[in-house]
C-alpha cells in the first residue's frame, strides 16, 4: 500500500541536490510526492531559506515530511521551529551535526577557508552548544559509522563517525528516535537501508522494523 503525503529533501553544504537523485527516486517508489529543495549554501541568508522553504511546503499536498542531509537537516530544524502552524508530518535528519561539526570548525580555521562558509553554514556548523528539540514535529536521526570522508583527516573526529560527522555530533536531545547504520556521510544518500529506515520513520515514527 503506497504511503501518503509529500517529502521535501534538503541538501547539505556545497551540494545542489543532484547527489540525492537516487534517494529521492527510492522515496517516490514508496508513494511519496518528493521535492528537492535547493538553496545557496554559501551565500543564502537563514531568513531567506526559511521563507523559501515555507513556500515549498505550502505548494505540496499535506502532510509534508522533511528529510535533510547534513546542513540541510539543521536548516529543517530551524524551519520547523519557526513555523509550527504548517501541516508538517515527520522529519528525518541524515548525518546532521546538530551539536556542531568538529570537521567544519577545523576546516574553517585553515588560512583562507572562511570564504567557504557564509552566515548560513557558519551559524549552523560552527556552533558548539547542545540544542534540545522541543517542537511538535517528530524527529528521527540517522547517523553513519563507516569512516570514509575528508573530515577524518582534518577534524580529529571521535569514533564512531561517518568520515565527516561523528555519531555523537548527531545526537539530538528531544529527538524521537536515533539509529546508526554502517554507511559513510555521502553513503547516507545511496544506501537502500537508509531509505528503508527513513520510510519506516515517516510512516510509523520509529526506525525499528515491525515484528514479523
Amino acid at each position: 500500500m503506497p504511503e501518503t503525503g509529500s517529502v521535501v529533501v534538503a541538501h547539505g553544504l556545497w551540494m545542489t541536490g543532484l547527489e540525492a537523485t537516487l534517494f529521492r527516486h527510492r522515496l517516490a517508489d514508496h508513494g511519496y510526492a518528493v521535492r528537492q529543495f535547493h538553496y545557496r549554501s554559501m551565500t543564502a541568508l537563514p531568513a531567506d531559506v526559511v521563507a523559501e522553504l515555507r513556500a515549498e511546503v505550502l505548494a505540496l499536498p499535506p502532510p509534508v515530511h522533511l528529510v535533510g542531509h547534513s546542513l540541510g537537516g539543521l536548516l529543517l530544524l530551524r524551519f520547523a521551529a519557526a513555523h509550527p502552524e504548517l501541516p508538517l508530518g515527520r522529519m528525518v535528519l541524515l548525518g546532521s551535526p546538530v551539536n556542531g561539526s568538529r570537521a567544519a570548525r577545523a576546516f574553517a580555521a585553515l588560512p583562507g577557508a572562511s570564504i567557504f562558509f557564509g552566515s548560513l553554514a557558519g551559524g549552523e556548523l560552527l556552533r558548539d552548544d547542545l540544542p534540545h528539540w522541543q517542537g511538535a514535529v517528530e524527529v528521527g536521526v540517522i547517523a553513519g559509522d563507516h569512516s570514509l570522508g575528508f573530515g577524518r583527516f582534518i577534524g580529529h573526529l571521535p569514533e564512531p563517525n561517518d568520515g565527516t560527522v561523528a555519531v555523537e555530533e548527531t545526537e539530538l536531545a528531544g529527538a524521537t528516535d536515533h539509529v546508526v547504520l554502517p554507511v559513510s556521510h555521502t553513503g547516507l544518500l545511496v544506501s537502500e537501508a537508509v531509505v528503508a529506515a527513513t520510510v519506516r520513520f515517516l510512516s510509523r515514527g520509529r526506525f525499528a522494523a515491525p515484528d514479523p
